[in-house]
């Protein structure tokens, strides 16, 4: 027979619960340890914060903290772990008295925070999705190291006059935010310069979107580039965004665009010119940061 085995996702992963009052500490740690997990105290804001930073990086896989403590409040604490490690989640726990302050503390980077008394069946829910969060975030980080050593401008083989123009120019294009045309016949690398200028510009860290326009038909095209309402023709089941609003504050890179009809790249020209576009179907005039 197969066995079938559940996995608790919190056995194993290192809390730093910073709570000032003994007994709540006591039941968290208790209700931790429960889970499988292992758990640390801080009895007020100051000791979390040294215990943070002495700590290696990714000592503690999440932290549970008070927002009211002596000594350093939660919001302080938080700032200072979140300068040390932002990518370290941190759910803030809450009388109902200071909600704004724990909006305060979203705003600074916590992931959650949840109001005392502690239900703990929602607090293991928040924890686990926490630690979903922290993993594809990590994990999109490296995907972007990857990709961004891909398209590194040190890795494009090339040493002749030609190539060491293109590099120079590719350079120069990456630290402005000017809108650029890269033409070669196929197979030359035009979608590897158009990384490199991604990757090596002050958009590095947002979406890189890629659209072939010889790939998409005619009658498409206006809603991949822009998105549909829900109804706008037959099939739009729900409102969809296109691929501008995915690329926003990163780069969209518009493969084949001398495939594109006349009147397409008149609608393109307006987005080029305004930052501005409307879904297909729609009213709204939408804004977007991209660069093209």
């Amino acid at each position: 027979g197969i066995e079938t085995v559940e996995t608790n996702p919190l056995a194993g992963l290192r809390f730093l619960v910073a709570e000032d009052n003994k007994i709540n500490a006591d039941v968290l740690k208790e209700l931790l340890e429960v889970e499988g997990a292992r758990c640390e105290i801080a009895g007020n804001g100051k000791a979390a914060v040294a215990m943070f930073r002495n700590s290696r990086p990714g000592y503690y896989d999440m932290i549970l903290m008070d927002i009211r403590m002596v000594k350093v409040s939660g919001l302080e604490a938080l700032s200072v772990i979140k300068g040390i490690n932002p990518s370290n989640p941190v759910i803030i726990i809450t009388a109902y008295s200071s909600v704004e302050s724990a909006i305060e503390a979203m705003k600074k980077g916590a992931y959650e925070y949840l109001m005392k008394p502690l239900d703990f069946e929602e607090l293991r829910m928040k924890m686990e999705q926490a630690m979903e969060h922290s993993r594809l975030k990590e994990e999109n980080r490296i995907l972007r190291e990857i990709i961004g050593e891909q398209f590194d401008t040190r890795n494009i083989i090339g040493k002749g006059p030609a190539m060491i123009r293109l590099l120079e120019t590719t350079s120069k294009a990456a630290a402005s935010d000017a809108t650029v045309l890269i033409t070669g016949e196929s197979g030359t690398g035009k979608e590897m310069i158009a990384g490199a200028i991604h990757f090596n510009s002050s958009r590095k860290d947002h979406p890189f979107i890629k659209l072939n326009c010889a790939a998409i038909s005619e009658g498409l095209l206006e809603s991949e580039l822009f998105g549909h309402e829900k109804g706008a023709f037959t099939g739009a089941v729900r409102r969809r965004d296109g691929r501008f609003s995915q690329a926003h504050r990163g780069t969209l890179f518009l493969d084949e665009i001398s495939e594109m009809s006349m009147a397409m790249q008149a609608k393109l020209l307006r987005v080029i010119q305004e930052r501005e576009f409307t879904r297909v179907g729609g009213e709204e005039v939408l804004t977007v940061d991209v660069r093209i």
